[in-house]
């Protein structure tokens, strides 16, 4: 600012709107404090009003120009003392100098009145006008002081910084110290809501470009809060802190009016930016469009917006002609910015330019900003970077079903019609009950009918069925008893499922129930039929791996137990995608998005079409009922936005998939990493690109978090009676079917390739890659043991000879003092594990890892037998390689189990007397340790066989020990075997 120049702030304090009662009445008078470089000014006390009205103007001496900017503008309203108890805060408002303006430019904006702790209640707006003013010295220097003039607001007096001491005990809580994040985001202004903005906030984007030259805590740019809520208002800029905010233009194009009113043909809007050329829908009988359109800002290719209505009119022939009302142009400059919580901008009517002459009266009514992604208009909006309106590739969140086991107990059946006939020779009839639950079919074991008796049986089983039911409930679970000898139909019966009862625990059983069996038109009644049936809700319905499970709740309502955390994912972007498809036949593609699953909530990003360095920045949040829990992302490309020539949609193709367990997360930290996505395909392993997330666990409580881990992982019902292993595993790939087929039924449909890719279903098919992957972690784990082995044998052969005397020395400490042997070994463990602190693991969790899949070294040919379907599809000359070399491995594996019995079997033999000499060797050997361990005391024993352990190998014999030639003579069954 030059010298010759001075300037002032001016504020006008206008007009409060909703204020908080505090005056213990429902009301307030309220008046604000109004603080500035030092300065400070208070407005008359509007008693008893909750929207008062000041339009009291204050102005402030700016002592350095330049450094305004940097300068805080606050304002702070409070309910007078002389009405109430105490004075108590109502709100505070705070405005960076960079968002000043200057005189002629200012309007009347209204701010949303921040907290001042978590703990505040308070709500409502206050209306301000805030500019500055460029003055000559003189006419500064003959103005009279602000104090003085008349309006310009009453200079506080001492006495009056009292309010600031209520502060404090307003909520009678301490005021918690804001996190992080809040402190910088307090900094800026707050954004001046764009449906009281007249004109283009010029100062609103000079504050923005101040703030892009400041770092924020050294590390990211201040700018990042320029599309970010800049209220104080915590709940609000916590829902995107994990992701970049991406700029919109919005534009929202509500309706037209034209001058030849009596015209009913249909009209439509044209909005185009550069290349970009989108229409609303055609009305007609002056209906409004109400469209929003979203343009992703840096996929705009000019600086211009043109608006634009026509009319479509029919001629003879039933021809339509298009014909332009004109145009209204707008420069993308001088569009607003508008974040929420700022109210939505208020549409205008902009009247249309037309070549005609005279031109016609016809206007268009629309409103256009710059927002961002948490813009409320942006999930129903058309969007430039996910193909418009397409319900295919728009974001979304699916629930899965709540699943139930559904028990039928089948107990017995009575006077049963099984229509024998006088032939002289029949079978005895075998009967089983078949159950059916929509695509699910369980049987019974087969019993014979046993005695005949006019032609009726009652034949009983007493055997549990377990079925996979998901809310809302199949209608209807058929009973059906059936001969197997001629697979024909006994009767039938039909047990309505909704009302079926629930149980949550083992303490009683569900009723039983009688049935009547019913056959076709001519056989209405054919026996009854006994059972039991309910909805067991102690069990938790496991629909993914349990090695990843992400839910461990069980179904009931009532054994469901508080969250201990949330979890909040940020889903970035990801990059160098490799093309998964052909467009136009010309040139690689990908229509990339990305699902994340955990518990029963399944999220899809919006699908970023055409890129291969897609950009979504979306961030979703599950609560946490159990640390030990697994996250899972998959990338997908799109393929079910297009349709065939048949009108059948596509199947989406995948591209990797990632995996986070949360108990590796630190508590409350935010963890913002790439990772690798992997694919295996029938070429082998290949890297598809990288997914950049952000993860974030917060803790809510410490006690409960720990607790966790004492307490089991599976409902109680599990442990009390448990589900047999193959009965469970056929249970929870029925829940995968179930929850597949559910969420193919949604709109738009999550599809089957999605779903089980995420759920993992195709884990159970045998795979040479997946089997020699397990036997090398099983090696890995052993390796532990060996190294423990080859250490203990390198102080046993004196390999380091201080070691070994070391030895000799720590097991005459343990013979001389054996009460201290446990707590040496806790106290070792326990400074060991300390030390180790310090060099944990502390970048982001680790992803899918193709080395440890073992999946950069397989065949081609163990690929294919990997891809092939179940049953095989592959000639006969293949498939007999393949089952040679699956004997050959299962011949390994089978070995090396008869290695392991026979261990067990020959110390078993030594208490059998199947070898009687052996064993008559051991009962003298145990009747002479008997007496030697009588007379010797067992610290020399002790302290004698660790010496003769550790003696040095020159008084070593190479041989084997006697007690191992002994115990390898021992007999085992592996004779036996045929």
């Amino acid at each position: 600012m030059a010298e010759s120049c001075a300037r002032k702030l001016v504020v006008e304090v206008c007009h409060a709107k909703n204020l908080m009662p505090k005056d213990g009445q429902g009301t307030a008078s309220a008046y604000a404090m109004v603080d500035f470089d030092g300065q400070r000014r208070r407005t008359k006390t509007k008693f008893r009003d909750l929207n008062p009205q000041w339009d009291e103007r204050m102005e402030f001496p700016v002592d350095d120009a330049e450094s305004m900017p940097s300068e805080m503008l606050e304002i702070n309203l409070y309910n007078d003392k002389k009405t109430g108890k105490r004075s108590t805060f109502l709100g505070k408002v705070k405005i960076a100098g960079s968002a000043f303006v200057k005189s002629g430019s200012e309007a009347l904006v209204y701010y949303p009145l921040e907290k001042r702790s978590v703990f505040s209640q308070i709500k409502g707006e206050l209306g301000l006008k805030v500019f500055y003013i460029d003055e000559d010295p003189p006419a500064a220097a003959e103005a009279d002081p602000p104090a003085e003039k008349e309006g310009n607001g009453e200079v506080e007096k001492k006495e009056e910084d009292k309010p600031k001491e209520a502060e404090k005990k307003e909520d009678e809580k301490p005021a918690e110290t804001p996190p992080e994040n809040t402190k910088a985001d307090e900094a800026p202004a707050t954004a001046p809501p764009a449906a009281a903005v007249e004109n283009p906030p010029i100062a609103h984007s000079e504050k923005l470009k101040h703030l892009k030259e400041r770092p924020e805590n050294g590390k990211a740019a201040v700018n990042d809060l320029e599309l970010r809520s800049l209220s104080g208002d915590r709940s609000r800029r916590s829902a995107y802190d994990l992701v970049d905010s991406m700029p919109f233009l919005y534009v929202r194009v509500v309706k037209s009016k034209r001058g030849d009113a009596d015209s009913k043909s249909p009209v439509y809007a044209n909005l185009v930016i550069g290349t970009h050329a989108v229409k609303t829908k055609s009305q007609s009988d002056n209906k409004e469009w109400d469209q929003v359109f979203a343009f992703d800002k840096e996929g705009l290719n000019s600086t211009h917006l043109e608006v634009s209505v026509w009319i479509e009119e029919k001629k003879e022939g039933d021809q339509t002609v298009e014909t332009c009302l004109g145009t209204v142009s707008f420069d993308l400059q001088e569009v607003p910015k508008r974040v929420p919580p700022d109210s939505p901008l208020a549409p205008q009517w902009y009247t249309l330019e037309s070549e005609k002459s005279p031109p016609p009266v016809n206007d268009v009514m629309l409103a256009a900003w710059f927002g961002t992604q948490a813009d409320e208009a942006f999930q129903e909006a058309w969007q430039s970077d996910s193909g418009g309106l397409i319900p295919e590739t728009r974001a979304k969140v699916y629930l899965a079903p709540k699943l139930w086991y559904l028990r039928l107990t089948v107990i017995q059946t009575q006077d049963l019609q099984l229509g024998l006939g006088p032939e002289p020779k029949v079978k005895t009839p075998e009967l089983y009950v078949k159950g059916q639950l929509g695509a699910q079919i369980f049987k019974t074991s087969r019993t014979s009918a046993g005695s005949l008796s006019s032609g009726s049986s009652n034949p009983t089983w007493n055997e549990d069925l377990v079925f996979v039911a998901a809310e809302p409930f199949e209608p209807f679970l058929v009973i059906t008893v059936e001969d197997a000898t001629n697979g024909l139909s006994v009767g039938q019966a039909k047990v309505h499922v909704p009302s079926v009862e629930r149980w949550t625990d083992d303490s009683t059983e569900a009723r039983s129930k009688w049935f009547n069996l019913a056959g076709d038109e001519s056989k209405p009644y054919t026996g009854r039929i006994h059972v039991r049936a309910c909805l067991e809700g102690g069990y938790h319905v496991l629909d993914e791996a349990a090695h990843v499970t992400s839910d461990v709740r069980a179904s009931a309502k009532q054994l469901a137990r508080a969250p201990i955390g949330l979890l909040e994912v940020g889903i970035r972007g990801a990059t160098n995608l490799l093309p998964v498809k052909t467009k136009d036949g010309t040139r690689g593609t990908t229509d990339a998005y990305v699902v994340a699953k955990y518990g029963p909530k399944w999220v899809r990003t919006r699908t970023i079409l055409d890129r291969f360095n897609p950009r979504w920045n979306e961030q979703y949040t599950w609560d946490v009922y159990d640390p030990c829990t697994v996250l899972t992302i998959g990338v997908f490309d799109n393929g079910r936005y297009k349709r065939d020539d048949a009108g059948k949609p596509g199947k989406d193709l995948r591209i990797g998939k990632i995996r986070v367990r949360l108990s590796t997360l630190d508590t409350n930290r935010v963890y913002m990493n790439s990772y690798s996505l992997s694919m295996l395909l029938p070429g082998g392993a290949r890297k598809m690109g990288e997914i950049e997330i952000a993860v974030r666990f917060s803790c809510s409580s410490w006690l409960s978090l720990i607790q966790a881990y004492t307490t089991p992982m599976l409902p109680r019902m599990h442990h009390v009676r448990p589900l047999g292993p193959a009965q469970q595993d056929m249970l929870r790939h029925t829940a995968m079917r179930v929850v597949t087929a559910r969420l193919a039924r949604s709109e738009p449909p999550l599809g089957q390739e999605v779903v089980q890719y995420v759920l993992d279903s195709d884990t159970h098919v045998w795979s040479m890659r997946r089997s020699k992957a397990n036997w090398f972690r099983v090696v890995g784990c052993l390796s532990c043991v060996a190294m423990f082995g080859r250490w203990l044998d390198g102080i046993r052969t004196w390999a380091h000879p201080p070691t070994t005397v070391l030895m000799h020395v720590l097991l005459v400490a343990v013979v001389l003092c054996p009460h201290l042997v446990i707590p040496t070994v806790f106290m070792y463990a326990f400074l060991i594990l300390i030390l180790r602190f310090r060099y944990r693991h502390r970048a982001a969790p680790n992803s899918m890892d193709p080395r440890l899949s073992y999946a950069e070294v397989v065949g081609p040919d163990e690929l294919d037998e990997e891809f092939d379907g179940f049953p095989t599809t592959r000639p006969s000359e293949v498939v007999r390689i393949r089952y040679d070399r699956l004997r050959a491995l299962a011949g390994r594996a089978q070995t090396l189990l008869g290695d392991v019995a026979a261990q067990g079997e020959r110390l078993d033999a030594l208490f059998s007397w199947r070898d009687p000499r052996a064993t008559g060797l051991f009962v003298a050997f145990c009747l002479v340790a008997s007496l030697g361990f009588y007379v010797v005391p067992f610290k020399v024993f002790l302290l004698g066989s660790g010496f003769y352990y550790l003696r040095h190998p020159r008084f070593r014999d190479d041989m084997p020990s006697v007690p191992v030639n002994f115990f390898r003579r021992l007999p085992s069954l592996s004779d036996q075997m045929l």
